[in-house]
């Protein structure tokens, strides 16, 4: 099994930080208590390389998918986390996912202040006003990690940061991507001060997006899932394009557009730069 440290054995699911650890799955309690929950090896090793403050590590030897669990955890361990190994079924009983990965961290929520965010010269951002589903969330902040954005900025928010599904469907974005949280009055006055155009993704618009020149400083603007982007940042974007559908549907999944744009940002920005090839 190898070493590790700072190791007890939880064996019953009354106690107080297994609870805990249940309680998580609720949003009210993630914002209350400023905690969150993170699972699987993937997300877990990527939180603690991307700095985030891991404070109690549960794992389950029996739910383990491979040999790399045991370095990850005596990594946790050398960071100051408290280790529990845990039985079966008080992490299962815990863990959000059908198939749990025997690894599962309680670990502090970060603040993202717009003060925060990076002012690159000619850089990326997105924007996403009004996510409605985490897996849209965290799915833009894939594309957004992949794409080498320079900032996120998160506009009047439906839905948790943090919640769980956003954390998996980002497969650690979240937390390597720059991210601000903040009203949409804000945003628009922060990227208009820094000289970032602002690209406003709407169907409604004339112009297809690789029409536009996005070699500068721009940020992508992509709206809720149901009704897309608020007149707020139609009328105040700089530039409306749209993502010509050639089928029979009307409009892409807001995740898959953010994706689409921004992938096409970073085509002509390294055909530009004569970096890569496409």
């Amino acid at each position: 099994m190898g070493k590790f440290y700072s190791m007890k054995t939880i064996t019953s699911s009354k106690n107080p930080g297994v609870k805990l650890a249940k309680s998580l799955r609720s949003r009210n309690k993630r914002e209350k208590s400023g905690l969150t929950l993170l699972e699987g090896y993937r997300a877990v090793s990527r939180a603690l390389e991307c700095g985030m403050e891991l404070d109690t590590c549960y794992y389950c030897p029996a739910l383990f998918l491979g040999e790399n669990e045991i370095p990850l955890i005596n990594k946790i361990a050398r960071s100051g986390a408290e280790i529990a190994e845990v039985e079966d079924h008080i992490l299962r009983a815990a863990t959000y996912r059908d198939r749990p990965e025997g690894i599962l961290v309680v670990a502090k929520t970060r603040s993202h202040p717009l003060s925060d965010l990076p002012i690159v010269e000619n850089g990326l951002y997105v924007v996403a006003e009004s996510i409605e589903k985490p897996g849209n969330l965290g799915s833009i902040l894939r594309s957004a990690d992949a794409a080498d954005v320079d900032g996120m900025i998160l506009c009047d928010k439906k839905t948790d940061l943090y919640n769980p599904n956003t954390i998996t469907a980002s497969t650690g974005a979240l937390f390597s991507v720059k991210i601000a949280d903040c009203s949409s009055e804000k945003a628009s006055e922060w990227l208009k001060k820094n000289k970032i155009a602002t690209i406003a993704a709407t169907p409604e618009a004339e112009k297809v997006y690789y029409d536009t020149d996005l070699t500068g400083g721009v940020a992508f603007v992509v709206g809720a899932e149901q009704y897309g982007l608020s007149d707020f940042w139609k009328e105040r974007a700089d530039i409306n394009v749209k993502i010509p559908m050639l089928g029979y549907i009307d409009s892409l999944n807001v995740a898959t557009a953010a994706t689409v744009a921004l992938f096409e940002a970073a085509r002509q920005r390294a055909t530009r730069q004569d970096k890569a090839e496409w």
